[in-house]
């Protein structure tokens, strides 16, 4: 069996985890495409105790799609270094995917296990919740363009996958999950991929029409 470590003893790579997953780009889509479609099927057959490293890609992939998308319509998204706009936004993308993009995963997956270990008995390990946090940030790629409405969708989208997720691979209720799920769905979903910052555009939208209607 071929391993191969990203972070040893943390994220590795397995030649056959339990269930199976198909490796690389096709396989990364098809996985895109199934925890859109089918979570739970996804869910209960994608997600491999010990099998990290397609999860973290995955993300990786999610990120690099979005922030590259916004970064490249959304005006002043990146400051300009050495009057290098380009590199400069090679830069500031390579970090969002190979720095805050892992840390954020494993930080929120940290917290959600300290959240599940006193009300779920019978959890799965910190390995699969990594992986449920990853493939629930799948709508998060179409998160990019300045569009509220949609960064707000995509938001909800993939806390309703969370949600799906730990309720299927810690084997708990769907409400429960949800409630779990409330805090690093926000540090995600809210913060991480401007759901927050999209509902509030929205709301001040709509408060401006309704000022504009009223006079």
């Amino acid at each position: 069996m071929q391993v191969r470590a990203f972070f040893p003893g943390v994220t590795q790579w397995v030649e056959e985890p339990a269930g199976g997953r198909d490796r690389g780009p096709a396989g990364l889509a098809r996985a895109w495409v199934e925890v859109l479609v089918r979570p739970r099927r996804f869910f209960e057959s994608g997600v491999a105790p010990g099998d990290q490293a397609p999860g973290l890609v995955f993300a990786a992939g999610v990120v690099l799609i979005e922030e590259a998308i916004r970064l490249s319509v959304v005006p002043g998204a990146v400051p300009t270094v050495a009057g290098q706009p380009l590199i400069s936004r090679a830069l500031v993308l390579a970090l969002a995917v190979v720095l805050i993009a892992p840390l954020t995963l494993h930080l929120v997956a940290a917290i959600q296990t300290l959240l599940l270990i006193p009300l779920v008995a019978d959890r799965a390990g910190i390995s699969e919740t990594v992986q449920v946090i990853a493939y629930a940030s799948a709508p998060c790629v179409l998160a990019g363009p300045p569009i509220p409405l949609l960064r707000l969708a995509c938001g909800l989208y993939g806390a309703a996958l969370l949600a799906i997720g730990l309720a299927v691979v810690h084997d708990t209720s769907l409400p429960r999950a949800a409630v779990l799920g409330a805090i690093p769905a926000a540090i995600v979903f809210g913060y991480g991929f401007r759901g927050f910052r999209a509902a509030a555009e929205l709301l001040g939208g709509a408060g401006a029409s309704v000022a504009l209607i009223g006079t």
